[in-house]
Formats: C-alpha cells, sequence, structure tokens
C-alpha cells in the first residue's frame, strides 16, 4: 500500500504503473459490466455442495499469516465453504485485479481501497453488500463503502493521520514533544528547523504524505479535496498556497533536500525516513504505529497536526477507512461472501486475530474486546483514535472516480517545485487541470 494506509508509501515507480494501470482500469470500463455470472473455476461450488470463495488481499507475511489463521477459523464453523487466499504487495495489486475483472476471473471477496472503490462500484463490477451487519458501526464508517447505489465496501477498521514522532531524536536535540493541542504550521517550522540544524545527519521532518496532506490542509481552511459530487472543492490559488508551504519548509531546512524527497516517497515504513529514525516527525496513519516504531526502534509518539489557529479541533482530521472488504458481482455465491465478509468484521475471533493490523475495529464491541488486550504501540494508536473523537470533522465524500490518479499527481508536481523545475504557482495550475480531468 502508499505510504497512505498499509505497508509502503507509493509503491513501484509510477511511469510504468501508471500505464499499466491505466490500460487496466480501461479494460474494468469495457467489460465489467458484461462480466456477470462466472467468476472462474475456483467460484464453483465443488462436490457435496461444498462451495469455493477466492479472497484477495495486499499486505505483509504477518497479515498473510493472520488473515490465513481467520479464514481457517470461518471455515471451521462453515465446513461447507472453502476459501482459498491470494495476496500480494501494493505495488502489482491493482493491475492485477482490474485484470482479473476484466477478463471474468474476478476473486469472490476483494479487500478494497476507498481510492479504488468507486472505480469498481460505478462500473458495475462490486456485489452490493445489504445484508452484512452494520449496526455496530459507526455512522461515518458506514459511509466509507456507500455511493448512491448502494453499500461496496465494510469497512475494517479505522484511523486518522497523525505526525509521528521521534522522541530520541527529540532527546538528542534537546527539546521537548510539541504540544500537539495548541502548536501551528510555523510552529512547526521552527521546530523542525532546529532539530535538523542540531543534530547531525537527522532531518526535523519527512516530506507530505499523499492524498491525506492536501486534504487535510482544505479541511483546515473549510475546503475538500473532492466533493459529494465528484468534483475538485478547491481553486487553483489554495494548491499554490499547499506547494508554496512545503517549498518554504524545504528552503527552511525542516525537509532534507529535494533528492532525498525524491526517494523518500517510494520506499515501505521500514526503509523510510521515520523508519530509519532519520527523521523526528512524519506524517502516517495510526495503524502504521507498530511497524514503524519496530523498524525505528524505539516507540513512535503519534501527534495530531499543527494548525493555522492553534486549536487542535481545527486540525481537519476524521476517522478514515483503514481498508475495506468488497464482493465481487461476478460470484456464483454472494450470500456466502456476504457471510464471510460479516464473520471478517463482526466477530470475536476474527477481530482478536486482526487486532490493529487492518485498523481499529469498526464494530463497536469488538474494538472495545481488542483494545482490553492491547499493548505497546497499538494500545498507544487506540488511545490516540480515542482521545480525538470529540475533535473530529466529517468524513470526507468517497473518493470521486479516478481518485487514485490524484496522488501519483500531487507527488509528481510536489517534485517539480521542490527541484525548482516550476514554481508553485505553475505547478499548482498545471496540477489542477490533471486532477480535474482524472476525476472528470
Amino acid at each position: 500500500m502508499s505510504r497512505g494506509n498499509h505497508s509502503q508509501r507509493r509503491g513501484a515507480s509510477f511511469g510504468g504503473r501508471r500505464l499499466a494501470k491505466a490500460a487496466a482500469i480501461a479494460a474494468v470500463s469495457a467489460l465489467a459490466l458484461t462480466a456477470c455470472g462466472g467468476g472462474g473455476e475456483a467460484a464453483e461450488g465443488g462436490e457435496g455442495g461444498e462451495v469455493t470463495l477466492r479472497f484477495t488481499w495486499w499486505g505483509s507475511d504477518s497479515r498473510a499469516e493472520t488473515t490465513n489463521k481467520i479464514i481457517e477459523a470461518y471455515e471451521a464453523q462453515n465446513p461447507d465453504v472453502n476459501i482459498e487466499g491470494e495476496y500480494g504487495d501494493w505495488s502489482g495489486y491493482w493491475d492485477k485485479l482490474a485484470t482479473q475483472v476484466a477478463s471474468n476471473e474476478a476473486p469472490d471477496i476483494i479487500q478494497m481501497d476507498d481510492k479504488y472503490l468507486r472505480e469498481y462500484a460505478d462500473r458495475g463490477a462490486l456485489l452490493d453488500l445489504e445484508g452484512v451487519d452494520v449496526s455496530k458501526f459507526d455512522e461515518g464508517t458506514v459511509d466509507n463503502g456507500r455511493t448512491d447505489e448502494g453499500l461496496f465496501g465494510v469497512t475494517t477498521g479505522i484511523n486518522a493521520m497523525v505526525m509521528m514522532a521521534n522522541p530520541a531524536i527529540f532527546e538528542e536535540a534537546g527539546l521537548e514533544l510539541p504540544d500537539d493541542e495548541t502548536w501551528t504550521w510555523d510552529d512547526y517550522a521552527e521546530l523542525t528547523r532546529q532539530i535538523t540544524e542540531g543534530v547531525e545527519g537527522k532531518y526535523g521532518a519527512t516530506g507530505p504524505n499523499e492524498p491525506a496532506g492536501l486534504q487535510i490542509w482544505l479541511r483546515q481552511d473549510g475546503k475538500a479535496l473532492t466533493t459529494e459530487e465528484g468534483e475538485l472543492g478547491f481553486e487553483v490559488a489554495d494548491l499554490e498556497s499547499y506547494f508554496q508551504h512545503h517549498l518554504d519548509l524545504m528552503e527552511n531546512g525542516s525537509y532534507p533536500q529535494a533528492s532525498v524527497l525524491a526517494e523518500d516517497q517510494s520506499p515501505g515504513p521500514d526503509q523510510s525516513l521515520t523508519g530509519t529514525g532519520t527523521a523526528a516527525l512524519g506524517m502516517w496513519w495510526t495503524n502504521q504505529l507498530s511497524a514503524l516504531s519496530g523498524s525505528a526502534g524505539t516507540d513512535l509518539v503519534p501527534l495530531r497536526l499543527p494548525t493555522h489557529t492553534g486549536d487542535s479541533k481545527d486540525a481537519g482530521l476524521w476517522y478514515k477507512s483503514s481498508m475495506l472488504m468488497s464482493g465481487s458481482a461476478q460470484t456464483e455465491h454472494p450470500e456466502e461472501v456476504k457471510e464471510f465478509i460479516d464473520f471478517f468484521v463482526n466477530s470475536q475471533e476474527a477481530g482478536e486475530l486482526n487486532l490493529t493490523d487492518r485498523g481499529l475495529p469498526s464494530n463497536s464491541e469488538v474494538r472495545e474486546q481488542v483494545v482490553g488486550s492491547l499493548e505497546g504501540p497499538d494500545a498507544t494508536s487506540a488511545e490516540f483514535i480515542a482521545d480525538i473523537e470529540d475533535e473530529l470533522g466529517a468524513p470526507e465524500a468517497v473518493p470521486a472516480m479516478g481518485f487514485s490518479e490524484l496522488q501519483d499527481i500531487i507527488y509528481r508536481y510536489e517534485l517539480e517545485v521542490f527541484f525548482e523545475r516550476q514554481s508553485p504557482a505553475e505547478a499548482a495550475e498545471k496540477a489542477h487541470q490533471e486532477m480535474a480531468t482524472a476525476i472528470g
């Protein structure tokens, strides 16, 4: 996954990937609506009335181990259903899925990211999951997977974007962690400058995490990246100020030089500036705290993001779906698909196996049970999620069709600014036009 939610920042380099994904998604557009029935031989019922379902997900080896245990627990309770697992890393996941859907070979159960939900749901490629029990979910987390046409994704867990702080670097710099309920972006710039100047070989902060970085910047100004109507919710001037903000941070010394920022857009958490203990502050999702702490060799501390006003209620945070569970519209066994997803998100057994790997459980009763058993960084993450609840804004709109392209566009034009190939104004004009085209 990208640096955003899951196990990698952005995946592979995006020149070839974007072309491959564009071709695959075009195939989905052409074929998904006609791909009813089928689902490949693996979806067929076996002898004795047995049903075999294919389940695909992305993630680490540890996630695969946990997921296989959940599958085994479900099969023990449902001996007539066999679940065949398929998994890989984020970088190749979406190209493969698009090709499978277009070839009428879609997995029955699909781990889904909200950036791609509409690209599949609006093309008729996903199963309406009406009937899966979401009565114990917060309303906003249910809406993360709902379009006007139905419920096409069920949130596995919730998380929030935070500023991960490395206390060891702060100690080395002789500085205290900031008061995250009152600090401003000006405070952030000064603090990170002092760290870069005061600690040899370390940086005050990493670059932004997109698209969440831009989403939060806009939310702090009462605007949105995309609207409920599927349009851009901001103007070129808003993007220009955002690019200028990050350029100022690089020139200030808060960020490393452009070449280091470019390299830090691609590796997974363990190889990132945060995960290697090279940067004091970096934007990450709360469910990544444990993995980042492990790779950095110290317990990182999640902080609220700085604001323009010095009031944490203006930080623009929201509970985001860490990921979703979807079903294929091609499946020949829709009821069994729904039953497995219901088990995955609502059973205590699955919750105790998943813990926070797919976010803090969406089901409030499962969440309460899981939180009581957490230790270390996972417990810290859960406590933070609870602490910010009364400061949260409304959830983001379900990402518009084409939203998955926005991350690459933002990152690409940020590098144009960092390398001084374009001014913030020039980059904002071109990026805004490309983003409008992508979701248009």
